[in-house]
């Protein structure tokens, strides 16, 4: 499994140093749900985020396959969670995975409730997947020295303002996550970082990757209300089975989408046929909420 461009052709060139061996008891469609998205959490959590045991995290949007994935590799590393989503169906089935405080929102409310949580002293750690739309309600949020990731915009907000006080008295860092200009190297030392830190603990069951719905490619166009970003949580999968793969393991849900052509994804958001083109991590498809 890894990363690569174009995961919905036949073929797709992988650099071989970023292959990575499959843990032997993991489903296809699991493996398929962990390159992009964990390596992802590697370096908002681990590489530049820095997040230990005993920490808060807050992560807005939470249901998504990128806040989903962040909350399971927070609770791994000993930390504690605090989540958002629009959805209190999603934030209940998010406690099995060890969700501390569940906020249900998708506006830029929920600074006091954070402070009330943490004792008064803010979050650690913010993954912001939503975007500027509560950019500075993530900042008020923050403690002392606290980091903030950047990694998702859903909202389409792509510029919020500062606090400059906020910043340069609490000493926060505020960064990006992003492959898109890295060079090959540091592309291949996140796959190291993440094969050494988050790997064992997919190995040996600790971690879980959790597939929302299945679709073969063969009959994979989902129902409309499916693609709705208030509907879906974690990550749905899109690809061709393991031949020795029980069928049973294919999940709920399938319905038919000729992935074939430009004339047919032409009735698609931008979004998904974006997705279906230029899927980056083989085969899968990421919904994000």
């Amino acid at each position: 499994m890894g990363r690569c461009a174009g995961a919905y052709a036949e073929y797709a060139l992988m650099d071989a140093r970023e292959a990575i061996a499959i843990p032997a008891q993991l489903p296809w469609e699991e493996a398929a749900g962990i390159p992009l998205t964990f390596m992802v959490v590697h370096d908002m959590l681990i590489a530049q985020g820095k997040l230990v045991a005993g920490e808060w995290l807050l992560v807005t949007g939470i249901s998504s396959g990128v806040g989903v994935a962040s909350l399971q590799t927070a609770k791994a590393l000993g930390a504690k969670v605090i989540g958002t989503s629009g959805s209190a169906d999603k934030l209940e089935r998010l406690k099995a995975a060890g969700l501390d405080l569940g906020i249900r929102t998708r506006a830029g409310d929920f600074c006091d409730a954070v402070i009330a949580a943490t004792g008064g002293k803010g979050v650690n750690l913010v993954v912001n997947n939503v975007g500027g739309s509560v950019f500075a309600e993530c900042v008020r949020a923050l403690a002392f020295q606290g980091r903030l990731a950047t990694v998702g915009y859903v909202d389409g907000v792509l510029k919020a303002e500062i606090d400059i006080e906020a910043l340069h008295a609490k000493r926060l860092v505020l960064f990006g996550v992003s492959n898109k200009l890295r060079s090959a190297e540091q592309r291949l030392e996140s796959t190291r970082g993440f094969v050494a830190d988050i790997l064992p603990a997919i190995a040996d069951g600790r971690i879980r990757p959790m597939i929302d719905r299945v679709y073969p490619s063969t009959n994979c166009r989902p129902p409309k209300p499916t693609w709705n970003r208030t509907r879906t949580w974690g990550k749905s999968w899109c690809g061709c089975p393991n031949p020795e793969t029980p069928a049973r393991a294919w999940g709920e849900t399938q319905a038919s989408l000729p992935l074939a052509g430009s004339e047919g994804l032409r009735k698609y958001p931008a979004r998904i046929r974006a997705m279906l083109r230029y899927g980056k991590q083989l085969l899968t498809i990421a919904c994000t909420l």
